[in-house]
């Protein structure tokens, strides 16, 4: 900036302010890198001019200018550390109208209410849209300030910040979407980067009860535009902050969380189609939040069908009254009209969140092998059907039919093809340990932790990870598993026509070939195993590989010869005729 341009500010000249502050905007509207403006310290008189400006409230028509040149000098993060901008930032608090505040915020929504209705009517006034303009222009100044220094973060903490917002967005009052957006915004930054925000937040100012009252609110309006959506994704970002680590009692935060699952469903439910980019950003968030849910709290994921009283109902009256009227027959019909409340029901359950979580999954799988993305951005669903699959047994019993419906057709193996479980068992020997464990944990479950039935799913070679990790490569039962006797394993006619060809290792029937041993004799083949006994001796010897034999404990344990293989021969032919 010219010093004669820079002089006019400082003296505050109005005519010229405009065309001044105008040029360099558009000017520097995509600076990133400030060494111009630091020789002759003109970061630090642009910064104070500007204040000035801000400072005088008879050029209050300049001020969404000013913010905006300022906005753009924050993003210099070496000259925000260097110079001292305590009052400036003080300043920016009280134009987002974020200062400390006379009154305490309430401890829940409905008391906030009352305090509103007390409290004189020239602290209600809504803001004009000049106004909301010059707050929502100081927001995303205080957004680039709070990402780029830590001492700005700590004194919007001091200044209360956190429950200014918290009072704003939880107040009756109608406010613009940018300004509700960017209030979202800074409070996501605040939450994530400073571990004392997400504390007050949750245990001072019990910001999760407000949150998912406010998210309720949203629910509820007819009409959810695109500025709506990104305000509701910034919304499970805080959220998602705030529950990464708990720090109230269990009890307390239980409640807390069955009340949020319950909103979480109803955002599924009204998303869950995912028609638009937004539409599947918001279950995005909504999924990464339930991930911080503990798993007795998902059962609200799944409700009790409104049409189950109603069929228990109409049978009692069959059993009465077999022969009715016409017309009481046309009642009938209608009090049996909701059943049709439920798009799914399994088991007198409405399912159609876990439907919603499946198709994210497929359509990340998908996406996943279209454009090779990252496996990472899998495990937040995964993780969250690991919880639900434990924590219910409706839910176990809807993700297997859906996962692991019974076989059918084994001729090839099961990390082949494009179903769900083909995907999960090709993750099991992945080198990305998050996505392999999770798949893994989750057919482990939904196989209700029996190790032959996870063989016969997956084959025991896909598996072999997960038994090794558990201990159960010997292929014992695990123990502490608390899983319903119902529902056991039910094989197709298919399936057992196939039974005895299959091979366990690899899960799938493996075609019949003839082997070069059929044209050697006894003596030839007993010299062949003893050659081989040998190499593996020597590989053994030279460190290469480690025979080893599974131990009591179920785990792999080195060998000290590899003759000690036959010690284990007996026992396991014994096995071998058991199960045949």
């Amino acid at each position: 900036m010219e010093a004669e341009h820079l002089k006019r500010l400082e003296a505050k000249e109005a005519d010229h302010i405009p065309a001044i502050l105008g040029e360099f905007n558009t000017k520097n509207a995509d600076l990133l890198i400030f060494d111009s403006f630091r020789t002759d310290n003109q970061w630090h008189e642009l910064w104070l001019a500007i204040f000035g400006i801000l400072e005088d409230q008879r050029l209050s028509h300049l001020h969404p200018q000013c913010l905006n040149t300022v906005r753009i000098l924050t993003r210099d993060e070496f000259s925000l550390q260097t110079n001292y901008i305590e009052q400036e930032v003080n300043t920016l608090l009280r134009l987002a109208r974020i200062e400390a505040g006379s009154l305490k915020l309430p401890a829940t929504p409905d008391e906030l209410k009352q305090q509103e209705r007390e409290e004189p009517p020239s602290q209600l006034d809504e803001p004009s849209q000049a106004q909301s303009e010059v707050i929502a222009e100081a927001l995303k100044c205080l957004c680039n300030l709070v990402y780029q220094s830590s001492d700005c973060r700590r004194q919007c903490l001091r200044q209360h910040c956190l429950d200014a917002i918290l009072k704003r967005v939880a107040s009756s009052m109608r406010h613009p979407c940018a300004l509700e957006y960017y209030d979202m915004k800074l409070l996501f930054l605040l939450t994530a980067l400073e571990p004392a925000a997400r504390s007050r937040l949750q245990i001072d100012l019990n910001g999760l009860t407000y949150m998912t009252k406010w998210l309720d609110d949203k629910l509820g309006e007819e009409a959810a535009g695109e500025e709506q959506l990104n305000i509701i994704c910034e919304l499970l970002k805080v959220m998602f902050n705030v529950t990464s680590a708990p720090d109230k009692s269990p009890n307390e935060y239980e409640i807390q969380s069955l009340h949020l699952t319950g909103v979480l469903r109803e955002l599924l439910l009204r998303f869950g189609d995912m028609a638009t980019d937004k539409d599947r950003a918001v279950v995005t968030h909504a999924i990464n939040l339930l991930t911080n849910i503990s798993g007795s709290c998902l059962t609200e994921l799944t409700l009790r069908c409104s049409n189950a009283e109603v069929e228990s109902l109409k049978d009692r009256e069959q059993d009465k009254e077999k022969e009715r009227e016409k017309e009481k027959d046309a009642e009938a019909g209608a009090r049996a009209k909701p059943r049709q409340c439920c798009s799914q029901c399994f088991e007198k359950r409405n399912v159609r969140s876990l439907d919603i979580l499946l198709r994210y999954l497929r359509q990340s799988l998908a996406q996943q092998e279209a454009e090779a993305s990252s496996h990472e951005l899998l495990s937040p669903v995964l993780t969250v059907l690991v919880k639900c699959a434990r924590s219910d047994r409706v839910m176990r019993h809807y993700l297997r039919q859906e996962i692991l419906p019974p076989l059918r057709d084994v001729s090839q193996r099961p990390e082949i093809g494009q179903e769900l479980r083909n995907h999960l068992c090709r993750f099991l020997t992945l080198p990305a340990m998050i996505l392999r464990d999770l798949s893994a944990e989750l057919l482990f479950v939904l196989c209700k932790e029996d190790v032959g039935r996870m063989i016969k799913y997956t084959g025991y070679g896909n598996a072999a990870g997960l038994f090794a990790k558990r201990g159960i490569l010997d292929c014992r039962r695990v123990e502490g598993a608390d899983y319903s006797s119902d529902s056991e394993d039910s094989d197709t006619e298919e399936y057992k026509q196939q039974q005895q060809g299959i091979n366990p290792v690899l899960g799938c029937v493996e075609p019949r070939s003839r082997s070069h041993l059929d044209d050697i004799s006894e003596e030839q083949k007993e010299y062949e195993a003893l050659q081989l006994v040998n190499l593996i001796e020597q590989l053994r010897q030279g460190g290469i590989v480690k025979p080893a034999l599974i131990d009591k404990d179920g785990r792999p344990q080195p060998l000290e010869h590899i003759l000690q293989l036959q010690e284990e021969l007996p026992q396991q032919q014994l096995d071998q005729k058991r199960k045949t």
